[in-house]
């Protein structure tokens, strides 16, 4: 249990937004001892703020009122394209409290402009956050302070592994592999298993395989050795394995996969100055 979390004062937390992320942080810093009357959420869905409210216990509100006025952090959970709008928004409630963004592709410089407030981070969160194991990229406004930078990771923490980079240029090559990962995985679990349905695997043993291969294989490269290496270990000269990975190779896959990350790398910058722009 986080100690500062347990003393939190009500309304010290506040997220505009209550989507599926920010349930995961709300429900991460539950658990590291923030008490529900800590939090209070603003969303326009009403079906969404019966949610939050029934299942996390924490204060909700249609509209930004001045509850926000007592946050001491604010998480910005919107869609980038409306995050501008929202600040409007919430502009005459804010007092001067930490800004965690995890809207992506929204630039530091540009969320401090709106806010006019350099106390302000950035969060590239993935979806795993939901089990409690994301992998989150982290980057600061320059000026932002030690005490902000040390806060916004203890926030993000809850919800699995946190590391930070320099900029926003760094943050969008986190977007494009951890925080696009997921949907790299689940694609190749996806084919993976209509593969194995292809040689005459009923779906649910099909699944089956695939989920129990890929934990295996997982788990065994936990221990360090070069993803290369543990390749090789498998592959007999001649044999199965090798006229497998014969294939993938002629198909190009890693060459696909690099190009898949740079587009996304490339879609976040340009997302942010379509943003920047607007």
């Amino acid at each position: 249990m986080n100690s500062e979390f347990s003393k939190a004062q009500p309304g010290s937390f506040a997220f505009i937004g209550g989507g599926q992320m920010a349930t995961a942080l709300i429900s991460g810093l539950i658990r590291a001892g923030l008490p529900p009357q800590a939090i209070v959420v603003f969303d326009p869905d009403t079906a969404q703020q019966e949610r939050l409210r029934t299942s996390l216990g924490v204060d909700v509100g249609g509209s930004v009122d001045a509850r926000l006025a007592t946050a001491h952090v604010v998480v910005w959970a919107v869609k980038p394209q409306v995050l501008r709008q929202a600040v409007q928004q919430a502009s005459a409630h804010l007092r001067a409290p930490l800004h965690i963004s995890i809207a992506a592709g929204i630039r530091c410089v540009d969320l401090s402009g709106w806010l006019g407030s350099t106390r302000v981070v950035r969060a590239m969160p993935n979806t795993s956050a939901l089990i409690g194991a994301s992998v989150t990229g982290l980057s600061a406004a320059p000026e932002a302070a030690t005490a902000d930078r040390r806060m916004a990771e203890e926030v993000l923490a809850t919800t699995g592994h946190c590391f930070w980079v320099e900029g926003d240029e760094r943050l969008n090559a986190v977007t494009a592999v951890s925080g696009s990962g997921p949907a790299y995985v689940f694609h190749f679990l996806e084919a993976f298993q209509a593969a194995a349905q292809a040689v005459g695997f009923d779906e649910v043993t099909a699944r089956e395989l695939v989920l129990k291969t890929v934990a295996g294989a997982v788990q065994q490269a936990q221990s360090g050795d070069a993803f290369g290496t543990l390749r090789e270990r498998v592959t007999s000269r001649h044999g199965t394995t090798e006229a497998a990975l014969a294939q993938l190779d002629l198909a190009g896959t890693a060459d696909a996969l690099k190009e898949a990350v740079a587009a996304a790398c490339t879609r976040a910058e340009s997302l942010s100055r379509e943003i920047a722009q607007a």
